[in-house]
């Protein structure tokens, strides 16, 4: 009996060791790239003259637009406030050189992707930004007492990634080559309690864009999913920035040096360090009704603190 106990456990531990070892490994990566650029200033725009951003009024969506344009592309910038556009694609324009078409678009809407398809065409597109998305609250809630706004919600969380990412994949299949960046949110690496809606559809892009790296790699492509936890950004109610909450300017700078990483990444070290604390946690103990109403309690009163809400 401990002969046959033995010739169990020997291999188990050692798939554990293996395991710990690669995450071991991928964090080690993950400190080098932060402190060292090894990318090529070039890797960018060798993928295409243009980049397409979607959510480029703002936060996250307007940072990779400037620095995508700082990087050499010109830029296509897609939103739903026509003049916010205008005034990024002026700045963009004058502090870069670079050329800069905007489209108004509100990704709410389901019937929007002809329209876009459209002024797309003819441009050599390199880089997809999907990086549009919605939160029903910012402040935590029960999925019952959440706005009921649903389906708009599905349409720009989920609907707008697999539609862009269908508009433009087929391109760059047929230039074998590509990046495509997927904005996720570290609330889809497990199921997250009072942010039920949001968690779930985030978790949709995270599962769509690893399927999609693993048929599309071999072709040339890039399809990265990004994790990040706290950013400040306008959806966020510019929460006051610290060493876990990044500015979007520094998120995406950071961010872009991880784009060969792997078909997954929070986008930064401050949150990949996050990402592996919250993994020791047992589901047993997040799910529990204590630490739900400890949480709730706490982050909700964290979220009146630092960002512009009541």
């Amino acid at each position: 009996m401990g002969e046959a106990l033995e010739l169990v456990f020997i291999p188990v531990g050692l798939l554990v060791c293996l395991v710990y070892l690669v995450k071991w490994a991928r964090f080690c990566r993950c400190i080098f790239l932060h402190f060292w650029k090894v990318l090529p200033r070039s890797f960018l725009k060798s993928m295409g003259q243009w980049a397409v951003i979607t959510g480029a009024g703002d936060g996250i969506g307007k940072a990779y637009s400037f620095e995508l344009a700082r990087q050499g592309l010109n830029v296509v910038l897609i939103s739903r406030t026509l003049g916010k556009l205008q005034a990024i694609a002026l700045e963009i324009e004058r502090t870069t050189g670079r050329s800069v078409k905007i489209i108004q678009a509100d990704f709410t809407k389901d019937d929007i992707y002809e329209d876009i398809k459209e002024e797309l065409k003819g441009l050599e597109i390199g880089i997809l930004v999907n990086n549009v998305g919605m939160i029903p609250s910012l402040l935590p809630s029960h999925f019952l007492n959440t706005p009921d706004e649903i389906q708009s919600l599905v349409h720009c969380n989920i609907t707008s990634v697999v539609k862009m990412t269908q508009l433009i994949l087929k391109h760059m299949e047929a230039r074998r080559k590509g990046l495509v960046l997927n904005i996720s949110s570290g609330v889809a690496l497990f199921p997250w309690p009072l942010y039920s809606m949001y968690s779930a559809s985030k978790a949709f892009v995270c599962t769509f864009s690893k399927a999609l790296q693993a048929e599309y790699k071999a072709k040339g492509i890039i399809i990265q999913v990004l994790t990040p936890y706290a950013i400040s950004t306008p959806m966020t109610k510019n929460l006051n920035t610290s060493l876990i909450t990044k500015t979007a300017d520094e998120f995406v700078k950071e961010s872009l040096n991880y784009v060969t990483f792997g078909d997954e990444t929070c986008g930064c070290l401050a949150h990949e360090i996050l990402a592996s604390f919250l993994s020791l946690i047992p589901s047993w103990a997040i799910y529990s009704s204590l630490v739900k109403k400890l949480l709730l309690t706490h982050y909700t009163n964290y979220l009146k603190r630092n960002a512009n809400i009541r």
